[in-house]
């Protein structure tokens, strides 16, 4: 009886995927990392990373990675609701643009080891001895490989299990949908370098931060309804845009926009025999402010001291602790996320909660010391040497 052909498949280059690969080479794992597109590639994303993704790529011995691909610290939060205006001082974020940063995470990965598939779909199947199966397929090839653990990090959406895995994917019925587009450097000039802009509507929100490149990088949720109503993102940002008394920004009505499944789903539980799920396809909802990022780092390095104890003989104790550990370490803050986003779904109450912060500024604590991540505890055991 062969053993499976890896230690581990991750399924997703995405920053959770690419970062649970980084780690798991560095102790000496064979790892495969699948991703179904090419690199660079652009993402509907803010392309914020606030203090909670920053430690943890800290943690990962990747402490320059933003420094040197040229992010670009985030000073300020600009709210804005129904005319009025708030600006806030954040403890500690960077903006980089996706396309940048999933590719330098990529390139960490394979060059601590791991092997990276691109153009490949991969989708998991049954157990085999030991591990489990899983079906590749890149243009006409199809192959079947296998795993002692499986990693799951293929973001919003399907997360490509076999039926007979019983894991279920549920999405909120208030869900809001994502989208996206890029205006390029020098336009928009009301939007400036090191401020995130957060302009909040009735029916959606839409943030705007430029990257290292001076590129404004607009990221929006909306209620599906009112996206249709509006005939599309780019009539929806501009209408939440205006309810917020932010400057109009036109270029974004002939960008080339891009939407995203619903964004506040749970996939319950989060692991089978020999499968985890890490970042997006385990559970999102709407992010703030750079929250997802940090939800896909965390993810990948509380699960590497599962994914080395499966190594061995696999316990359903193994499956119940991810669910534990993650509830505790990412469920917690999409549930204060969670919170943010039913008071800013309310016009009186968020306009009430932005003039009490108006009048008092510490009631901002909670949430700057949130967004910092200032009691992020290590997560990963040292690697080998």
């Amino acid at each position: 009886m062969s053993p499976p052909d890896w230690d581990v498949i991750v399924l997703g280059a995405g920053p959770a995927g690419a970062l649970a690969a980084h780690q798991l080479s560095r102790h000496r794992l064979r790892v495969l990392l699948v991703e179904k597109r090419a690199f660079p590639r652009w993402k509907v994303c803010g392309s914020c990373l606030n203090g909670v993704a920053l430690r943890a790529l800290g943690e990962a011995g990747l402490d320059h990675l933003v420094d040197d691909l040229g992010g670009v610290p985030l000073a300020r939060l600009r709210l804005g609701l129904q005319g009025h205006r708030l600006e806030l001082g954040l403890p500690l974020g960077q903006s980089l643009s996706r396309a940048r940063l999933d590719l330098a995470l990529s390139e960490a990965a394979v060059a601590a080891g791991a092997v990276l598939h691109l153009h490949t779909e991969a989708s998991v199947d049954g157990p085999c001895p030991g591990g489990r199966r899983v079906l590749l397929r890149s243009g006409d090839k199809h192959q079947i490989t296998s795993a002692r653990v499986v990693l799951v990090a293929t973001g919003l959406g399907s997360p490509g299990l076999d039926p007979a895995i019983p894991i279920r994917t549920r999405i909120s019925p208030s869900a809001r949908v994502g989208a996206g587009c890029q205006v390029e450097a020098g336009e928009a000039s009301g939007y400036g370098r090191g401020t995130i802009h957060m302009a909040i509507g009735r029916h959606g929100y839409v943030g705007l931060v430029r990257n290292e490149t001076g590129d404004l990088t607009m990221a929006a949720a909306f209620e599906r309804a009112h996206l249709i109503g509006a005939g599309g993102p780019a009539a929806a940002a501009a209408a939440v845009l205006a309810e917020a008394g932010f400057d109009p920004v036109p270029q974004a009505a002939s960008a080339s926009w891009r939407a995203t499944p619903a964004l506040t789903c749970r996939s319950t539980p989060p692991a089978a025999e020999r499968v985890l799920l890490l970042g997006d396809a385990a559970g999102y909802v709407e992010p703030f402010t750079g929250e997802g990022m940090g939800w896909a780092m965390v993810g990948a390095l509380a699960a590497v001291p599962l994914v080395l104890r499966g190594q061995g003989d696999w316990s359903q104790e193994l499956e119940r602790e991810w669910a534990r550990r993650h509830g505790r370490l990412i469920g917690s803050r999409q549930r204060f996320c969670h919170g943010l986003a039913f008071a800013l779904r309310r016009p009186g109450l968020s306009r009430s909660l932005l003039m009490a912060v108006e009048r008092w500024p510490l009631l901002t604590a909670p949430l700057l010391q949130q967004l910092g991540g200032a009691t992020l505890e290590r997560l990963t055991p040292e690697p080998c040497p």
